[in-house]
């Protein structure tokens, strides 16, 4: 059986759409200079992806609305059919919605024929079930609680979920790419 030894990673975020001056009202961060992913028919070259989603009133944001609008040709062709899919999520709290968000996401997944790949129990055992600190993150894909003003940093215990949910979903991927 064939081995992967390496992976290529692509770090995106998609376009804002709320102008300037609502940004500045909010309080919203600067931009970052991360690229803008524009044309999601990109996403059809890579096996999966991990899907940074931050929450809105528990569900996902306008912003990422508006990019899955987008999808109409590739849901058209199954260009995303059979590939690999999970997400990391971030709210301000935590009844901010990160399961909820999660599952109006796989609505798109189902609808593109994308097969989701969760975080689950079996890796995050220890982390999911210590209650010694709030933290952010579920079986549904690692989390992250921001604070209402979006200044909290990820704890210890949410990068380690964010680092075995990417290793997990790179074993998967990597499984099912083996001749």
């Amino acid at each position: 059986m064939g081995r992967l030894t390496l992976a290529s990673f692509q770090n995106n975020r998609i376009e804002e759409t709320l102008p300037e001056e609502v940004l500045g009202k909010m309080h919203a961060p600067p931009k970052s200079d991360v690229a803008v992913l524009k044309d999601p028919a990109t996403l059809a070259g890579y096996d999966g992806f991990l899907f940074g989603i931050p929450t809105r009133y528990g569900n996902f944001p306008g912003q990422w609305k508006a990019f899955i609008d987008k999808t109409g040709g590739q849901w058209q062709t199954g260009a995303f059919a059979g590939k690999y899919g999970g997400f990391f999520i971030s709210t301000a709290s935590q009844g901010g919605g990160q399961e909820s968000t999660a599952i109006a996401a796989l609505s798109t997944f189902t609808h593109h024929g994308i097969i989701y790949v969760p975080l689950g129990y079996a890796k995050a055992f220890a982390i999911q079930t210590d209650l010694t600190e709030v933290r952010g993150g579920s079986p549904w894909g690692a989390g992250t609680f921001a604070g209402g003003d979006g200044s909290r940093q990820p704890s210890e215990k949410e990068l380690e979920l964010a680092r075995i949910q990417g290793e997990t979903f790179y074993q998967t991927v990597a499984k099912a790419a083996s001749p």
